[in-house]
């Protein structure tokens, strides 16, 4: 079980927050951090980490990492952390990046083989594509057996076919530890495909906890389905406005009424929904 009850203030994306987090995991979940940026993901996952100070109680498996003045040093938490940036040492093969964390020749031969790099083991970074850097990034972190395994957006610098695959050599890893693992994510198939609960977060606060069906299958009124996007440009063809919209990956076009073409705006985030097999903007 992993408790986290803990606060710090913060200079978010709308000026001063307060981080307040209350929340127990249990060992072995799989949960995805969400939210807007400058919603306090990112140091959440620091704090428990050991990387920023906080106020408050961390306890993981009986063992506590911070209670009031008492915080555990970075290096005395078993943890994994896998970064948008691969962080990886050019001078060192594949292989010396996980002997480096472990001597455990078996155990870096193990990893290598669940992440198909075992053909890959002398090679250095320079000679890696994206998704290879990130796969020796995240054996590294499983090397000392992590009590705790974060990710922060760890496969948003991929395409999505490498990042198809990571998901699932990530949920292999995730499955044949038993490691509880926290991860920040924008992406909706990712934590869908990934995590068994998904927490909110907005302006520093929990504004939802549920299952990943109960967070992002959400539907309003009669309408079938619906999902946020960005409004790229709104064009008037013949008689008619079509908005572009960009939903993930996916650009959409959407037809829209004269009155919805004066009042929307370009960048402006939107839901597209589908009601009676028409596409409807909700502001």
């Amino acid at each position: 079980m992993l408790t986290i009850q803990t606060t710090k203030s913060l200079h978010g994306a709308k000026g001063e927050m307060l981080l307040s987090v209350d929340l127990e995991i249990t060992k072995g979940e799989f949960v995805a951090i969400a939210g807007e940026s400058g919603s306090g993901k990112t140091t959440l996952l620091r704090i428990l980490a050991g990387l920023e100070q906080a106020s408050g109680r961390i306890v993981i498996d009986g063992a506590v990492w911070l209670d009031g003045a008492v915080s555990l040093p970075v290096q005395e938490r078993r943890i994994g952390f896998v970064f948008q940036e691969y962080a990886l040492f050019p001078n060192m093969s594949v292989e010396e990046h996980l002997l480096f964390v472990n001597p455990d020749r078996a155990l870096a031969q193990h990893l290598l083989a669940i992440t198909q790099l075992t053909s890959l083991a002398s090679r250095r970074p320079a000679y890696l594509s994206g998704g290879q850097k990130q796969r020796v990034s995240l054996c590294r972190a499983m090397m000392n057996r992590p009590q705790l395994l974060l990710m922060d957006e760890p496969l948003s610098a991929l395409d999505p076919t490498m990042r198809s695959r990571l998901q699932q050599e990530i949920l292999t890893l995730h499955k044949e530890f038993g490691t509880t693992t926290l991860m920040v994510s924008h992406d909706p198939s990712e934590i869908y495909r990934l995590a068994s609960r998904v927490v909110v977060l907005e302006q520093g606060g929990v504004v939802a906890d549920g299952s990943p069906k109960e967070i992002l299958l959400k539907t309003t009124g009669s309408q079938k389905f619906s999902f946020e996007g960005e409004v790229l440009e709104i064009e008037k063809v013949d008689v008619i406005f079509v908005a572009v919209v960009a939903i993930g990956q996916q650009l959409v076009e959407v037809v829209i009424s004269p009155e919805e073409a004066k009042h929307l705006t370009i960048g402006e985030r939107v839901e597209v929904g589908v009601k009676a097999f028409a596409p409807i903007l909700l502001r």
